[in-house]
């Protein structure tokens, strides 16, 4: 069973929601990411689909892309990736595939599906990260769902 998140978990998540917040005032999805490392907010990303009409920009794929251009395999084996929903299966392969060593996520894929239905603009897949990493190589913890309350809240009344 996992663990609970601890202070520190919980405060980079809340930051991640922030940035899915500021990605909906943007015009984009309500998605965010961060990379943590030692501690510290070393990146952050938001969803850029609408704005930059690419398909690939989830929040957790922008940031990857940012982080395996600024960091070394050794420093992202280290890293946390904290997101406000679960990573979905292109997000998920993009992180493995990264090396990053934790993610952490508040709203699940299963939540997010709740919320959104049936939308065209996010034809939610029920693929769970966790059966993504395990079909890979490579551990990867994860820790989630976290803080459905105010994962969900960023959601209310977007997707109808």
């Amino acid at each position: 069973m996992p663990h609970a998140p601890t202070a520190e978990d919980e405060k980079f998540l809340l930051a991640a929601i922030e940035l899915a917040t500021r990605a909906r005032q943007g015009g984009n999805h309500p998605f965010g990411s961060l990379l943590v490392l030692g501690g510290e907010v070393m990146l952050e990303a938001g969803n850029t689909v609408v704005t930059e009409r690419d398909a690939t920009g989830h929040a957790e794929t922008n940031l990857v892309r940012l982080a395996s251009r600024t960091y070394s395999s050794e420093e992202l084996a280290q890293a946390t990736l904290y997101t406000s929903t679960e990573p979905c299966a292109m997000c998920a392969g993009a992180m493995y595939w990264s090396g990053i060593g934790r993610v952490v996520y508040a709203l699940g894929e299963d939540e997010l599906l709740a919320l959104t239905g049936a939308n065209e603009e996010n034809p939610t897949m029920a693929l769970p990260c966790r059966q993504v990493f395990a079909a890979g190589q490579r551990p990867l913890d994860v820790l989630g769902p976290c803080l459905y309350e105010q994962a969900a809240a960023v959601h209310d009344g977007f997707w109808n």
